[in-house]
C-alpha cells in the first residue's frame, strides 16, 4: 500500500482566467515544467492536480521486438498470433508492474 506524506498547505491564488499558480518548490519536486500536462480530479470540495506522464512508445516498441527477437532465434520464425501473444503478455505484465508501484 503507498504511503503519503501530506506537507502543510500552501496557498494560492485564482486568477480572472481561472489559472493557478502551482508553487515553485512544488513544481521542482514533481518535475512540472512549462507545457507539463496535469490531470484534473475533484472530489467534493477538494481539486486534486496529478501529473500526466505518458509512456514512451519507441522504448516499449523497441522492449517487445527484443523480446520477439529471442523467440525468433530460440525457436524459428513466428506467426502473426505467436507475436500478437508475445504483445500481449508483455502489456500485462507492464500493467501488473504499474500497479505494484
Amino acid at each position: 500500500m503507498a504511503k503519503y506524506v501530506v506537507e502543510e498547505p500552501d496557498v494560492t491564488i485564482v486568477s480572472d482566467k481561472g489559472q493557478v499558480v502551482i508553487p515553485a518548490y512544488l513544481r521542482n519536486k514533481m518535475g512540472i515544467k512549462p507545457r507539463s500536462k496535469l490531470l484534473v480530479y475533484s472530489v467534493e470540495d477538494t481539486i486534486i492536480l496529478k501529473k500526466l506522464t505518458l509512456p514512451d512508445i519507441r522504448k516499449e516498441m523497441q522492449e517487445l521486438w527484443k523480446e520477439i527477437d529471442k523467440k525468433i532465434a530460440k525457436y524459428g520464425e513466428m506467426s502473426e498470433e505467436e507475436i500478437q501473444a508475445v504483445i500481449e503478455k508483455h502489456r500485462k505484465e507492464k500493467r501488473n508492474r504499474s500497479k505494484g508501484a
